[in-house]
Parts: structure tokens; C-alpha cells; sequence
């Protein structure tokens, strides 16, 4: 038996790079209040929940945020979905899986019907046994939840036989609530020392280190 039969994907920051439409999206929303960020100050947006990001990075109020993320949609769901890029080795790697009999899932903090289109259009979703994402509303976004929603619908009855792999800490908690092995991917947007810190069992710098970990 290899490793891992079960391999969880984060999305933004591990499967693609989606920093163009996350921060115009973000720059968007933020204009209707007359405020101004500088792009690589919106890194850290990308991967914990768009409603926290608002909360704690631009003291938004709760209502506030919830304003501010349907302004965000008005812009991400025209434009900023598809300004983002696949990872160079990704599409191989997944392909490389499924061959393998691997299973392969998505659990990712963005609301499903985008993390769908974008796997559509970039020719990915037929990879993967099942993508697992928020809700539009903000409920179900906590990566425990989504990690724990897939192996209790996907029949995953031992958890060690199943990784969660990607590029923030709330990847690497998420694993560890549901005993999920973690690997930290270094090349996506977590802060300096974040994955370190959040301690996962593997930690890839580059695409191809991931494989290597993988087979």
C-alpha cells in the first residue's frame, strides 16, 4: 500500500496561484470605502476566510465584511476567478495520482461554486473524487470541517491513510484535528515561519519536492 491512498488538496497557494484576482478583488472591494492597500499587503489574504481577512486586516466590523465581500464577488466572479495560474507540475502530478489509484479531494476555505468553475477551466475537476469548499454565506469554512466532512462522507475509515497538503497553518491545524497527516507546501503565500511553526509532518519548497514526498 503506498502512503497515502488519500490525498487532500488545498486549493489557492497549492494547487494554483490565484494572487492577481484575489488582491484586485480585495482592492475593489476595499475602494468602495475609500481605501487603498498595496498588492503584496494582500498576500496574507489568500487562504483563511474572505470575511476574516476583512475582520482582522482592515478593523471591518461583521456587517461591514459581509458588505465588503459581496462588493469583492462583484469583481471575482466576472474577472479575478480566472486571473490565476496552475502551478507549473500540477496538472502531471495529478494525473500521476489518479493513475496510481490514488483518491483525490479538495478542501478549500473559498465557496465551492468558484473552486469548481476554476478547476473546470483549468481542466482539473475530473481528478478529483469529490471538491469540498464553503458555503456563500461563510458557514462550513473552517478546514477542520471540510477535512472532517471527507472522511466521514468518503468512507476514509483510517484517517493515516490520508494527507492534507497545503500552503497555510490552517491546513496544517485542520490535519491535525482530524489526524490527517499534513504537508506544508513552501512555494504558496503563508507568512515567513508560518509552516514551521504549525509544524506539519512534510514540508515541500517546490512542485517536484511534493511528488517526491507523494510516490
Amino acid at each position: 500500500m503506498k502512503r497515502f491512498k488519500h490525498i487532500i488538496f488545498d486549493l489557492d497557494g497549492t494547487l494554483t496561484d490565484p494572487a492577481v484576482g484575489i488582491t484586485r478583488s480585495i482592492q475593489y472591494a476595499l475602494a468602495k470605502y475609500g481605501k487603498t492597500e498595496k498588492t503584496v499587503e494582500l498576500y496574507k489574504c489568500i487562504g483563511p476566510p474572505l470575511r476574516d481577512s476583512f475582520c482582522n486586516y482592515f478593523g471591518f466590523t461583521k456587517e461591514t465584511a459581509e458588505e465588503a465581500v459581496l462588493y469583492y464577488r462583484e469583481y471575482f466572479s466576472e474577472h479575478g476567478i480566472f486571473e490565476n495560474e496552475v502551478y507549473s507540475g500540477i496538472p502531471e502530478l495529478l494525473a500521476d495520482l489518479k493513475t496510481d489509484n490514488r483518491k483525490i479531494y479538495l478542501a478549500t476555505t473559498k465557496p465551492v461554486v468558484y473552486a469548481e468553475r476554476i478547476l473546470r477551466h483549468f481542466n482539473l475537476y475530473d481528478y478529483f473524487t469529490a471538491v469540498s469548499g464553503s458555503n456563500l454565506d461563510g458557514t462550513n469554512g473552517a478546514k477542520s470541517e471540510l477535512i472532517a466532512g471527507i472522511i466521514r462522507n468518503y468512507g476514509i475509515n483510517e484517517p493515516v491513510s490520508a494527507v492534507m497538503i497545503g500552503d497555510r497553518k490552517y491546513d496544517i491545524e485542520g490535519a491535525k484535528v482530524n489526524g490527517v497527516s499534513s504537508i506544508g507546501v513552501e512555494y504558496g503565500y503563508g507568512e515567513p515561519g508560518e509552516l514551521a511553526e504549525s509544524k506539519p509532518d512534510f514540508i515541500a519548497g517546490t512542485v517536484p519536492e511534493l511528488v517526491t514526498i507523494l510516490f
